[in-house]
């Protein structure tokens, strides 16, 4: 090659690849970090603060029930979200769909901040949370799909398994941001934190959102997304195809992923108003724990996720599987002990060992199920209707279960075991995923 067509190929290729890797990477953790703090704050402040502000006319157990079915609202639309962004991230670009969750991820959790509390507005405020919600849930229903598929499909062959699990550590990352924020605030008098306090992590979300849109527009295209639209492999219709041609992947994709989004909103959400309803824990403690957990679980992901590279990605979540069966029974009894240590013990091993061990593969393991002309949709639509049971009414099922044991956890711990066995099954129905 003479030094002119060097010259002309730098020209046309600029980006190093290695520098793209990085580029792509950087952009899915800190896009997703951003959104899921969105998301996180809200279930946070849930637990905690929104019973006594915006349903006090009903008792403790009840306000916090009816604070936890706001929450859940945004999962149910998480559907609807995998179904509209799956579709158009198929037929029109991962990135330009990314770009458009950002917005409607950030704008609402703002809008929440200025809510007025039912004392000023009744229970309008609660329709007002609602409707904020739901388009969250749309939000973040696209947002799963894209941000992993982006990391996956730049990736090289090889470290697919690692770069995938770079968004899933945003999702610790948005935990830890989001805990931080709230227990900053929760030192406040108990009267100001109900105030004006809890409101400040929702306002700071502006500045979050203008960080992440200005990586996010760094990103280049899909290059699967691009070959499959240069090939002419797009179908009219991705969601319909994946329903009618890949009901198997739809299904253990689904089973797989319900048991560690119910897990993991049990430790991170459920838990809270657990230990300090039930347990008469101060909640800057378990706060705190649960940033030391998910601080952790931002090492231990992309670590799950560098093995199962090494290793087989089936294998790491399967382990992940038997942490739950085991786990689910000692969790609760570690939150109950004598001191703090056992607190923290409880959510490191949640989070950083058990849940990083679910999350870490799980991004190249369930985009491999799918083809590329119809990935966004599939994966989607799996992670998100399951996630929407999984999720969604995780707070509710353990806060009924633990109501119908007197207090005592043993039939949630019973419920945590049988969905680790369904997803230990589901895994084991799966093809290899790519290495």
């Amino acid at each position: 090659m003479t030094p002119i067509d060097s010259v002309t190929a730098r020209a046309a290729n600029p980006t190093h690849p290695s520098r793209r890797y990085a580029i792509v990477g950087i952009a899915s953790l800190i896009g997703t970090t951003i959104e899921w703090y969105d998301f996180f704050v809200y279930g946070t402040a849930a637990a905690l603060v929104f019973n006594k502000i915006f349903f006090p006319a009903f008792d403790p157990i009840t306000g916090t029930l009816a604070a936890f079915g706001t929450y859940a609202v945004g999962f149910f639309a998480r559907p609807i979200g995998a179904i509209v962004f799956g579709h158009f991230g198929d037929k029109v670009g991962r990135k330009s769909m990314l770009l458009l969750t950002l917005i409607m991820m950030g704008t609402p959790t703002v809008l929440i901040g200025l809510v007025p509390t039912y004392e000023k507005i009744g229970y309008w405020a609660a329709v007002i949370l609602v409707l904020m919600r739901l388009v969250q849930g749309l939000a973040i229903g696209g947002e799963y799909g894209g941000a992993v598929l982006m990391a996956v499909e730049h990736a090289p062959k090889g470290k697919k398994g690692f770069f995938g699990s770079l968004p899933q550590a945003g999702v610790a990352f948005g935990l830890v941001l989001s805990s931080l924020a709230m227990a900053a605030v929760a030192k406040l008098p108990q009267q100001t934190m109900l105030d004006w306090g809890w409101r400040v992590p929702f306002w700071a979300s502006i500045a979050l959102l203008s960080v992440g849109w200005f990586i996010r527009l760094k990103v280049a295209e899909s290059p699967d997304f691009e070959k499959a639209k240069k090939r002419g492999e797009q179908v009219n219709a991705p969601v319909l195809h994946v329903v009618k041609h890949h009901k198997r992947e739809l299904l253990t994709v689904a089973g797989a992923r319900l048991a560690e989004v119910t897990w993991f909103y049990t430790v991170a959400t459920f838990s809270l108003s657990y230990a300090t309803q039930h347990l008469h824990i101060a909640s800057s403690l378990i706060l705190n724990a649960v940033i030391w957990g998910a601080a952790a679980a931002l090492i231990t992901i992309p670590i799950a996720g560098w093995l199962g590279d090494r290793s087989q990605h089936r294998f790491m979540f399967g382990l992940g599987c038997v942490g739950i069966c085991i786990f689910a029974f000692v969790f609760f009894g570690l939150l109950g002990g004598s001191g703090s240590s056992s607190i923290y013990i409880a959510m490191l091993v949640a989070l950083a060992g058990v849940y990083a061990l679910l999350y870490g593969p799980e991004g190249n393991l369930f985009s491999a199920q799918f083809p590329a002309p119809v990935r966004y949709s599939g994966i989607s639509l799996a992670v998100q209707t399951s996630g929407a049971i999984g999720g969604g009414l995780a707070p509710m099922i353990a806060t009924w279960l633990v109501k119908a044991g007197n207090g005592s956890p043993i039939y949630l711990s019973w419920y945590l075991c049988v969905l680790g066995l369904i997803a230990l099954l589901s895994v084991s129905l799966m093809r290899k995923d790519e290495a």
